[in-house]
């Protein structure tokens, strides 16, 4: 490893990679040796439960545990480390970013501090690692608390779970990341791979993340950097490793699949070879599909399902009430045919991959993988004892709790009825009804900006949304809850577009449209409302696109002009009209493929989303009525979906 990266890691560390290893146990001889891999994904900062979890989407709601929490994550890890002496514990992306307010209040820093207590050893980075650029990814790695103004930030080094108050000491464990390169240098950002040794037999973890970084993070934090492909870095890295005399390889990738709509999503199912609806692989399964036959298991993440592609598979299929289990030895396909093992512990610390890896101490090569996911049940009589003997990290996530509690736990606003963050067949949420419009709200004064028209990228309205576990309705809303919602702490940007400029942004939600990967519907604020036709070819979906411009900051919303016609028949009608719109700033530089924002003129920044989601819910807390999204005025729904 070149010595400038060296100099980022704990000293220990950097050591043993500098070795070629981080752990030496004493050398025997036996026929196999076998290895405890841990693995688990895009944990999110979730450092208290999440809530209630079943092991399959058919057991009833009053029969699933609490589950996750990083005590209880550190619990199920220390007794799966005892089970074996000869253990890694390793993570596939996304440890990090779009976290609770506990975690992100002070920069994610909890959220590292927790996982050094758990004992993770790797972990790949993910899309999130990147949200606050690339520079507070280093920093995260080596410690040092963050500046504002060139001094410290009072919400970084609050060191609860370091060595001392005042400091954070960065993460003990190693992030990894062979695809991720500086353009000016052509080293990556981050080591390649880890390697430990157990009983003599070196194994290596290649950490990947998602290619396609660069549209779903702010560009500006990733700039001078190349995102490679996952599939062709790790079979160019292949006989690297074999040179130094390693065949057991792993691969730690921030990409993933999901079980089908309408099977059980069992745990530890594959239903399908989680295989698109169209019977196409999954972008898991093509990147498993060219990799070369030396990997030997892939620990995968980002889609935050579980599932289990291995001998130890398991489909479920039928009904809730007689669910059918059929046993059968399968992985995804390698580029030699074979059947690879692929996993994925879902999100948030629900549950955990235990994988039983053989090694033959001869040829070092892996002989059997045998993986099985796990709940973290918190309701587990053993590990609630096992986290009342070792309190330690409990009473860190405590601490944190009680600094972020004042704040999180203020009600900022009431709503009558659950709007959960999931998409209608048309694209738009009730949630995000309800974060577009607040942002309309913020920026519509003419000071802040005149906006007319608002738009919100689909995957910054954050599950559950505001559809909370037994709430009774009408229900106040926390503050804590709205962040969890809107946790990225963009800033709002007002910036004019042309009526033409409009149309090609809409045109540009879907897939094949001016340089769009994916369907990525935009959820648009009162008064807009538009069509699009889901069988038409790329860049012609939208027929019809109106607007009545509404004073947001009424109660209820009034309109304050005649209806316009933007877009009728596919037919811009005036191109060169000019409408102020707003967006995030992670949009407005282009994120998610929304590169038609990038053209826009006249830009001004605001305020931050979550301060203008806020500021809307107060405005429907007691006495005032609550927000109902039923209401004529809020004029939903807002998109329609042609054949």
């Amino acid at each position: 490893m070149p010595m400038h990266l060296l100099r980022l890691l704990p000293a220990a560390l950097a050591t043993a990679l500098t070795l070629g290893c981080a752990v030496k146990e004493p050398a025997v001889a036996p026929s196999t040796i076998t290895v405890k891999v841990i693995g688990f994904n895009d944990y999110h900062g979730r450092l208290q439960s999440p809530g209630t979890m079943g092991a399959h989407a058919g057991v009833p709601a009053a029969q699933r545990p609490p589950v996750g929490g990083a005590d209880a994550l550190a619990a199920y890890v220390a007794r799966m480390k005892e089970s074996n002496p000869l253990h890694v514990v390793v993570g596939a992306g996304d440890v990090i970013g779009a976290s609770p307010l506990i975690s992100a209040l002070f920069y994610d820093e909890p959220s590292v501090e927790s996982l050094n207590h758990i004992g993770l050893d790797f972990n790949a980075v993910g899309n999130h690692e990147f949200d606050k650029g690339a520079a507070e990814l280093l920093r995260l790695q080596r410690g040092d608390c963050r500046l504002r103004d060139g001094a410290p930030d009072p919400r970084s080094c609050r060191g609860l779970g370091s060595a001392a108050p005042g400091r954070f000491d960065g993460a003990r464990f190693q992030w990894l990341s062979a695809n991720v390169v500086d353009k000016a240098s052509g080293r990556t950002l981050l080591p390649a791979y880890g390697i430990k040794n157990f009983n003599g037999v070196p194994v290596a973890f290649i950490g990947m993340t998602l290619k396609e970084t660069p549209a779903v993070v702010t560009p500006t934090g990733i700039a001078g950097l190349e995102f490679r492909d996952e599939a062709d870095t790790v079979n160019a890295l292949v006989p690297q490793l074999r040179a130094q005399g390693i065949e057991a390889i792993v691969v730690l990738v921030h990409q993933g699949g999901e079980q089908p709509e309408g099977s059980l999503k069992d745990i530890n199912g594959c239903v399908d070879d989680l295989r698109q609806p169209d019977g196409g692989d999954s972008d898991l399964g093509r990147i498993v599909r060219r990799l070369d036959d030396a990997v030997d298991l892939v620990i995968s993440g980002h889609t935050h399902a579980a599932y289990n592609c291995s001998a130890r598979t398991v489909d479920l299929a039928g009904s809730p009430a007689s669910p059918v289990a059929t046993p059968r030895p399968t992985g995804l396909p390698n580029r030699a045919g074979r059947l690879v093992p692929v996993t994925s512990a879902g999100s948030y610390g629900r549950v955990l991959t235990d994988i039983d890896v053989s090694l033959d101490p001869r040829s070092r090569d892996v002989v059997a993988v045998a993986p099985r996911n796990v709940l973290v049940d918190r309701s587990d009589a053993a590990i609630q004892a096992r986290i009342e003997s070792r309190p330690a990290l409990r009473q860190v996530v405590q601490a944190y709790d009680a600094l972020v509690a004042p704040l999180a736990a203020q009600v900022v606003g009431s709503i009558t009825r659950a709007l959960p963050a999931v998409a209608n067949a048309a694209g738009e949420m009730p949630a995000g009804n309800l974060i577009v419009d607040s942002q309309l709200a913020a920026t519509q004064p003419a000071a802040l900006g005149g906006a007319v028209i608002a738009f919100m990228n689909p995957g910054g309205v954050r599950a559950p949304g505001f559809d909370f576990a037994g709430a009774r309705y009408p229900y106040d809303v926390s503050y804590g809850q709205a962040f969890t919602t809107q946790p990225f702490g963009n800033t709002l940007m007002t910036l004019d577009l042309t009526a033409l400029q409009l149309k090609n942004l809409l045109e540009q939600q879907f897939e094949g449209c001016l340089g769009q990967t994916t369907q990525r519907v935009m959820q648009v604020s009162n008064g807009f409302a538009y069509s699009w036709k889901a069988g038409n070819p790329p860049c012609s979906r939208i027929t019809e696109v109106r607007l009545t411009r509404m004073d947001l900051n009424a109660t209820p919303p009034v309109p304050l002009a005649a209806p316009e016609v933007i877009v009728r028949d596919g037919v811009v009608q005036q191109p060169e009209r000019v409408y102020r719109v707003t967006v995030n700033s992670y949009m407005q530089g282009g994120g998610d493929n929304f590169s038609v924002l990038r053209e826009g003129r006249n830009v001004l920044g605001g305020g931050q989303d979550i301060d203008a989601l806020v500021a809307y819910l107060n405005a429907h807390k007691a006495p005032r009525a609550p927000y109902d999204p039923s209401i004529p005025a809020l004029r939903a729904p807002r998109i329609t979906r042609l054949p």
